[in-house]
């Protein structure tokens, strides 16, 4: 993604996030569902399409759908405050997609509690490493040793 892409993708965020934290949106599908996040922005190359990923916290798949209809019927409301706020010759069009991210996350969290807690180092393995560090130590002091004969030979 190009310098100028990620910025106005930032300044779409910018602009969405602020448009739905003043409570501008009318529509109750969004003003009666909480906290909604702009997790990130995808931008076309020409600028003219934008896709805001969102989430609410603490609301069902069904709940999250109905936002999206109404984020996505108020999304020439949010061209506008982006015309207002760029200045750009065509304010790209805001489109609304849920963001699975903090979901996936969660199942893959869930899945490694499933699985239990990591099998403790074996006693071979714990010696390979003893061994490893021991090896970088005696490295260390052969480089000192050498910076000592060097200083001396100068000296």
């Amino acid at each position: 993604m190009s310098q100028r892409m990620e910025r106005v993708a930032g300044e779409v965020r910018a602009v969405v996030g602020e448009t739905l934290a003043r409570d501008e949106i009318k529509d109750p599908r969004v003003r009666g569902a909480g906290l909604i996040t702009v997790t990130h922005v995808r931008i076309s190359g020409d600028l003219r399409h934008a896709k805001a990923l969102f989430t609410v916290h603490g609301m069902d798949a069904a709940g999250m759908e109905r936002v999206r209809q109404g984020l996505d019927h108020a999304s020439g409301y949010f061209r506008q405050a982006i015309a207002r706020r760029l200045r750009m010759k065509v304010a790209p069009a805001v489109s609304f997609e849920v963001d699975r991210v903090f979901e996936q996350a969660e199942r893959v969290e869930k899945l490694l509690r499933d699985v239990g807690p990591a099998p403790a180092p074996s006693a071979e393995a714990a010696a390979d490493e003893d061994g490893h560090q021991g090896a970088d130590e005696d490295a260390g002091e052969d480089a000192d040793e050498t910076a000592g004969e060097r200083d001396r030979e100068d000296g």
